[in-house]
């Protein structure tokens, strides 16, 4: 079974390699290649789901790459597999044959084995090699249009975002060392830190997985991922990079209980992403980034979970979202391909034209909006179960953001299921094929099948493999029901207007993801590059003009000097230091002669002389 795990992370990787080394010449290849190694890899991620095996090999002194799968990376390790098979089967339509097919298929499974080795990884160290390469191949796909400078510098912000929030995570690695037990670097021993690390282990932990999870206050760089190909967002936004913060908070629950603060603060953050980017996600006009914020707002629900002990509804919620997440931004990209945009008002009646695409988005939207009988409707009652425990308040702030979930997702339902009144986009002419139908139907059936997993007798076994949590009563799943269902009639019946807030310049604000990208050019970026700009005048003015001043002071302090006793001195120098080789040279030849007797009697000597010398010293 360890043979197994090790080939369930590395397959990807090495293929994925490969096809990049090998470019564009195996573009015809690549996907085919690319989906084998997917169907190959979720092959290999159900037998590890179950059979729970851990490996090692030598890396650092007492430093070991550990991977380890329990019951909550198991279920995480089937749900990206399964994704990433859906997705890439839909990239072999989207992405077309006039594309670098083999640098794009490259990079997706690059991608998904650097999220499959963050979710089996034992301890920091192998965390953040696999948190490094998930965030550096996520900017190459962001950018996978790299001739189009707006999607550049998309990448280059949704990239520097990420990397400012993972250095907490190498914050929190030197807190570990310093604070904890030798081999302190395991996941599962991190709350053991002692002191003041404890805290600053945490605050590390928690500010880069609020970075990498897109919560507040780093929100915005998913906007700005929208710039990728659809394919993309729908792998980086449902079950990869998006939820491995969300991920990483579930896992680290000890740590967070022992800090003191860090679970109030992680449940507190959650509730407020799921509100204000819910808002957000009401706000806009553009599919995707409907889509983008929304996915901030969901996984709040995971944040909100990890705050609150609710391991298993998190997971769920997890499984949930990836599904309905997915096939949204799939059907969303089957738009983009054959109607040319993905603003809302010229999709009029996009699901009325291309019936696959509508029927499964509509399903993605009705799953995203909590109706029952589909999976989030379920998984959020069971993490909300959870919150009641521990607040009231943060129950009715999490019912509050499922409400506003039914209003954005059905508000997209309303444009794309309107008659075409003129405004709808013309078309490219161009058809889905079933390689783009298939992973639409199975992601649709999924959307249904886990809200199983809510109710006994799978719930039963649920607990068994992520832990006890109480079950949320009949009287929950009704009440999360009837908001989720009022909300959405209402949603329909109010259409396509715009929402009723005070001020214009309120409305702007949540259009423009709450201001937080300009905030952080103010606070973050503007002072940075101003310190540089002043650095680089200190070095230009201060350090340059010294270093020149002294070099000038020597050249004429060299040109006073005698130059003849310059010369004798230094040319006495060296002929000294040359004549002193040659004599030790010389001197070391003598005993060369070549005879082996003569050899053997300096050998003899040589012992008598180190023999004495033991005896005086001892």
């Amino acid at each position: 079974m360890s043979g197994t795990l090790w080939a369930l992370v590395v397959l990807p990787v090495v293929v994925g390699a490969v096809l990049l080394v090998a470019g564009r010449v195996v573009d015809r290849a690549a996907p085919v290649v690319a989906v084998a190694t997917a169907v190959a890899g979720l092959g290999l991620a159900i037998p590890v789901a179950f059979g729970h095996p851990a490996v090692r090999a030598p890396l650092l002194a007492g430093l070991p790459y550990r991977l380890r799968v329990d019951g909550l990376s198991g279920l995480l390790v089937v749900t990206v597999a399964a994704v990433t098979l859906a997705v890439l089967v839909f990239g072999v339509w989207d992405i077309g044959p006039g594309e670098a097919r083999a640098r794009f298929f490259g990079l997706m499974l690059l991608f998904a084995g650097a999220m499959l080795a963050t979710v089996t990884a034992a301890d920091l160290l192998v965390l953040l090699m696999a948190w490094e390469v998930m965030g550096a191949t996520s900017w190459a796909l962001i950018g996978y249009w790299w001739r189009d400078r707006e999607r550049v510098r998309a990448a280059d912000t949704a990239f520097l975002t990420t990397r400012a929030a993972d250095l907490g995570l190498y914050l929190a690695a030197g807190a570990a060392l310093a604070g904890g037990r030798p081999g302190s670097l395991a996941l599962d021993r991190l709350d053991e830190a002692t002191g003041p690390w404890l805290s600053l282990l945490t605050a590390g932990v928690v500010v880069s997985a609020l970075g990498k999870s897109a919560q507040l206050p780093f929100a915005f760089w998913l906007s700005r991922a929208m710039w990728g190909p659809a394919p993309v967002s729908a792998l980086l936004h449902s079950a990869t990079m998006v939820v491995a913060g969300a991920y990483l908070l579930l896992r680290l629950g000890p740590l967070l209980d022992a800090s003191g603060w860090g679970a109030p603060a992680v449940a507190w953050t959650g509730a407020a992403t799921s509100v204000l980017l819910g808002l957000v996600a009401v706000a806009q006009r553009d599919l995707k980034q409907l889509l983008a914020a929304s996915s901030c707002a969901q996984i709040g629900f995971m944040v909100l979970a990890a705050g609150v002990h609710g391991t298993a509804g998190g997971t769920l919620q997890l499984m949930a979202h990836a599904a309905a997440k997915s096939l949204a931004f799939l059907a969303a990209g089957a738009w983009l391909t054959l109607l040319g945009t993905k603003a809302l008002p010229a999709l009029r009646g996009a699901a009325r034209r291309h019936r696959v695409a509508g029927a499964a988005f509509t399903v993605a939207a009705l799953t995203l909006a909590g109706v029952p009988p589909l999976s989030l409707w379920a998984a959020k009652d069971v993490l909300l179960a959870a919150a009641l425990e521990r607040s009231p308040w943060l129950y009715a702030a999490g019912l509050a953001a499922a409400v506003v979930s039914a209003a954005y997702s059905v508000k997209a339902l309303w444009f794309v299921w309107r008659p075409d009144d003129g405004r709808g986009a013309p078309g490219t002419g161009r058809r889905m094929p079933l390689a783009g139908g298939l992973p639409l139907l199975v992601l649709a059936v999924a959307c249904a099948a886990l809200t199983a997993p809510a109710f006994p007798p799978v719930w039963d076994a649920v607990v068994r493999v992520l832990g006890p949590q109480a079950a949320p009563h009949t009287g929950e799943f009704v009440l999360s029901g009837a908001l989720a269902v009022a909300a959405s009639g209402a949603a329909w019946v109010w259409g396509a207007r715009d929402v009723p807030v005070p001020h214009a310049r309120v409305r702007g604000w949540f259009v423009d993801w709450l201001g937080l990208e300009a905030l952080a050019r103010a606070v973050v970026v503007r002072p940075v590059l101003g310190l540089g700009r002043a650095l680089a005048v200190f070095d230009d003015r201060v350090l340059d003009r010294g270093v020149e001043g002294a070099a000038r002071g020597v050249v004429r302090l060299a040109g006073r000097t005698d130059r003849r006793a310059e010369r004798g001195l230094v040319d006495g120098a060296v002929e000294g230091v040359a004549s002193g080789a040659g004599a030790l040279g010389r001197w070391a030849r003598r005993p060369q002669t070549g005879q082996l007797h003569q050899y053997l009697a300096q050998a003899v000597a040589a012992f008598t002389v180190l023999a004495v010398v033991l005896a005086l010293v001892r």
